[in-house]
This record gives C-alpha cells, sequence and structure tokens, in this order.
C-alpha cells in the first residue's frame, strides 16, 4: 500500500478530542471583572495554577481566561507521556544543576505521586495508567547511552531494567531496534480527558472561566494589574501567565523561548494478533534514544500513536495555523514507520496532526515574577509539559504569596535561559544545531559546536 493511501482520509484534528464529548464553551468576557488571581491560559499549566489557587484560598475571587477553548492548544496535542521529572529527565538534572540533581529527580517522582492523588481526589478520569516506559535504541552509540542512563538511574535508586536481544523482543520486536531500558515508573494520560477534568474541576469549586476570551494586553497599575480583552477588562492583584507557546505578553520574554512543530500519527485500531507480532502486549509508552526521536504508545481503543522525529522551526517564530499540517512529514513519518513495523506496513492512519512545542534553550520550563512580584510566570516546557506544568503551577503561586519553598529555591528557577538570538541569526543557529544533532544519530560523533553549547548550558531537545 502507498504512503498516501495509508494517510487518505486522515482527520487533521488530534485524537483524543475524539474521545471526549465537547460541550459548549465557556462564556466569553464581554464586560469588567475584578478579582484577587486572574490566570492566562486554559491548558494544563493554567488549569492547575487555579485548581491549586482555589485548594490555597476557599474565598478567592479567581478569573480564568482561555483565547480560544481549553486544551485546544499544546495540552490538547500532545503523546500524553507523564513523566516522574519537573527537569527533563535524570541526564538534563545531572548535566545542568549536580549539585540539586538529587533534590531534583525526588520532587519530579513526588510531584507524579501527588498528580496521581489528585485526579483521585478530584474523580477526574484524565487515562491515567502507570505502565511504565520502554527507552530503545537503534545504534550501539544510542546502547551505549541506555547503559549510562541505568547507571544513573541505580545511583538515585530508580527502579528500571536493561533489555537486548529476547528480553526485549518480548516487550519490543523491532528490526530497528537493538537495546531497550525499561522503567516502571512513568505515566501516560488522555491529554483531552485530563483538560476536561481539570477544567470541570475548576467550575465546580467557583473559578470563573472565560472561552474564546484572548488578552490582548497587560499593564501595570497602581493597585494592581489590568488584563485588555477584546470585549471586557480584568482587574486583577495578581496574574499567571500560562501562555505556553503562545506569544509571551511580557516583551522581556519573546527571545526565551521558540514554537518548535511536532507531528502525531494515529492508526486505525489494531489487533491483538498485530500487537503480539510486534511484542507489545502491555501498556507501556515507548520512545527511542536519538535526538530526532520517535515516540509511541497505545490509546484506549488499541490505535498506535506514532510521532516525533521532525521538529521544524519556521523563520520569525511563525505560529500559523497552517502548518500544523504538513504532508511531507506525514509521509515521512508513515515510511518510517513501515520500517520498523514491517508487519504492520499496510496499517492505515485515521489522524495526522501538529502542535506546538514552547521550547528553551535549556529543555526544562523555566518561571519567574513581573511588575512588582505581581505577575507570575512559567514558560518553556520543550515537550515535557503534561506533569511538569502542575509544578510550576504550584511554583508560581509560591512566587504571588513572595514565600520561599523548596521549589522556589531551585537553580532552575532562580536564571532564565540563554536567550534566542533575533533573526536570521534564530533561523541559522536552529538550523546549525538540527544538523548537527541529525548528525550525530547518524555517525555518534557529537560536534563541537553542541559540546560548546553543552559547557554553557545550552540544549535543543525535546
Amino acid at each position: 500500500m502507498e504512503v498516501k493511501e495509508k494517510l487518505a482520509g486522515s482527520v487533521t484534528s488530534p485524537f483524543w478530542l475524539s474521545t471526549v464529548e465537547k460541550g459548549p464553551a465557556c462564556p466569553s468576557l464581554t464586560s469588567s471583572v475584578d478579582c484577587d488571581l486572574a490566570v492566562i491560559g486554559g491548558g494544563f499549566t493554567g488549569l492547575w495554577s487555579a485548581l491549586k489557587a482555589r485548594e490555597r484560598d476557599p474565598g478567592a475571587r479567581i478569573v480564568l481566561v482561555e483565547a480560544a477553548r481549553c486544551g485546544g492548544e499544546a495540552s490538547g496535542r500532545n503523546g500524553g507521556f507523564c513523566a516522574p521529572s519537573i527537569s527533563h529527565g535524570v541526564s538534563n538534572a545531572l548535566n545542568r544543576w549536580p549539585d540539586e540533581a538529587d533534590r531534583l529527580i525526588r520532587l519530579g517522582q513526588e510531584n507524579l505521586d501527588e498528580l496521581a492523588c489528585d485526579l483521585d481526589d478530584y474523580h477526574i478520569d484524565g487515562g491515567f495508567e502507570r505502565s511504565g516506559k520502554l527507552n530503545i535504541a537503534a545504534t550501539p552509540w544510542q546502547a551505549d547511552g541506555l547503559k549510562s542512563m541505568a547507571r544513573n538511574y541505580a545511583r538515585f535508586g530508580i527502579e528500571h531494567s536493561l533489555l537486548e536481544g529476547d528480553a526485549l523482543r518480548e516487550k519490543f520486536n523491532s528490526p530497528v531496534y537493538s537495546a531497550g531500558l525499561f522503567e516502571p515508573n512513568y505515566a501516560l494520560v488522555n491529554p483531552a480527558r485530563l483538560v476536561a477534568g481539570l477544567r470541570d474541576s475548576c467550575i465546580n469549586r467557583g473559578v470563573m472561566l472565560h472561552e474564546n476570551t484572548p488578552v490582548t494586553a497587560l499593564k501595570q497599575e497602581s493597585n494592581g494589574i489590568s488584563l485588555q480583552t477584546a470585549e471586557g477588562q480584568i482587574r486583577a492583584s495578581k496574574v499567571i501567565l500560562a501562555t505556553n507557546a503562545a506569544v509571551p505578553l511580557i516583551r522581556r520574554l519573546r527571545p526565551t523561548i521558540i514554537p518548535i512543530f511536532d507531528y502525531s500519527l494515529v492508526t486505525e485500531p489494531l489487533s491483538d494478533a498485530q500487537l503480539a507480532g510486534i511484542g507489545w502486549t502491555g501498556r507501556y509508552g515507548v520512545a527511542d534514544s536519538g535526538n530526532q526521536f520517535h515516540y509511541l504508545r497505545k490509546t484506549a481503543d488499541n490505535r498506535m500513536l506514532w510521532a516525533g522525529f521532525d521538529a521544524i522551526y519556521h523563520y520569525g517564530s511563525s505560529r500559523e495555523r497552517k502548518l500544523l499540517h504538513r504532508e511531507e512529514t506525514f509521509d515521512l513519518l508513515a515510511r518510517q514507520f513501515a520500517e520498523a513495523f514491517p508487519s504492520l506496513s499496510d496499517v492505515k492512519f485515521d489522524y495526522a496532526w501538529g502542535g506546538i512545542i514552547d521550547t528553551s534553550a535549556r529543555s526544562t520550563f523555566f518561571t519567574g515574577t513581573a511588575c512588582g512580584g505581581r505577575v507570575a510566570y512559567a514558560l518553556g516546557f520543550t515537550g515535557q509539559g503534561v506533569s511538569a506544568s502542575r509544578f510550576a503551577g504550584l511554583t508560581m503561586l509560591d512566587l504571588l504569596e513572595g514565600v520561599e519553598t523548596e521549589r522556589t529555591s531551585l537553580s532552575m528557577h532562580r536564571r532564565m535561559p540563554v536567550p534566542f538570538p533575533p533573526e536570521p541569526f534564530r533561523s541559522l543557529a536552529v538550523s546549525m544545531m538540527q544538523k548537527r544533532l541529525a548528525k550525530e544519530d547518524t555517525t555518534g560523533k557529537r560536534a563541537l559546536l553542541l559540546r560548546g553549547f553543552d559547557a554553557f548550558g545550552i540544549g535543543f531537545d525535546s
């Protein structure tokens, strides 16, 4: 079957949206309101922030505004990998903050545990499955990387198992991959169902939620912050910015992130026999070890999400909607799928879509304050925000309260990432790094330029 035929008729909206009933939108804001806390953005970060703010102050007036519908952007377009990490993994913590690696790893694990408890406490059916993650290697140097990962995991007491030969084939049988590392403490969620549950929990607890209400301006005033919308205004004592991949309302934050487009395919439902044929009978997620990497998982009805590899930056940090659909990337992903799973080469893809990753130059989110401490922000999740967004929300609330906590005292929150240069240098820098990362995938050798960036804590991963 030709690639075009396998993609023919695929739906261009995220698969996850088909798993939730789309009810009416919350009314847009058409008047002036006063509140104690305004949250801008209705994705994971904003919803967690509003819900946790309500826990801290049951009587607070909390308003959440979303430019479109809650979860319509990155929070509803990702793969639903819910990591026990706030630092983009153990290796990143060790490389960037070696003195705090112990704390970062512990806090990441605690955050995942607490997230699971929150879902139970709020009766949120977000499709949460702590079924583990299998990291796989396609080359000898990637296999060596998994062994290094195993040593780091052993150092910090993280349960894991290295797999080769028959042991790997029993969990994942593909001619492309030769080694694996399985970690059981890793979760998956259904992003759309998680957003819907968080949204309902906020509404049920008195958060005033306005959808289809983009904020056009933020202004500091003597007694608080003024937010201008198309048809209304919000006067808030404090504000949380949770806009992630959108253009930041605070100008000085704009160079700190760039929008990287990532793409996903979802197959037609697969039979038990088809899945057994590739050795994938468990519910764990899978990701390969390249700089340009694929990530894959099963849906509740045994479709396979096959995503990643192409990470596309468009000149001028363009965020145009038409860029969410990219035929050449969908074709490439479909061809790579057939190479990885020859027995599934005739499987069709029912869904094909894109999303934007808010990428920072250090691969982790960062937080901070503006406007005399009345505004808190979190940005730069770099594809690792499903669980870290909850931690970010708590950190922003700490910052707005002006208290030092274990969260706010972390070094990762005390220094901004290196900003991206203006165009045309931005496009040139991204292109240079991507070419060298791709070459490392095929040769196993890290270029001098990348080693130099490593030394200054600058990275480009997703």
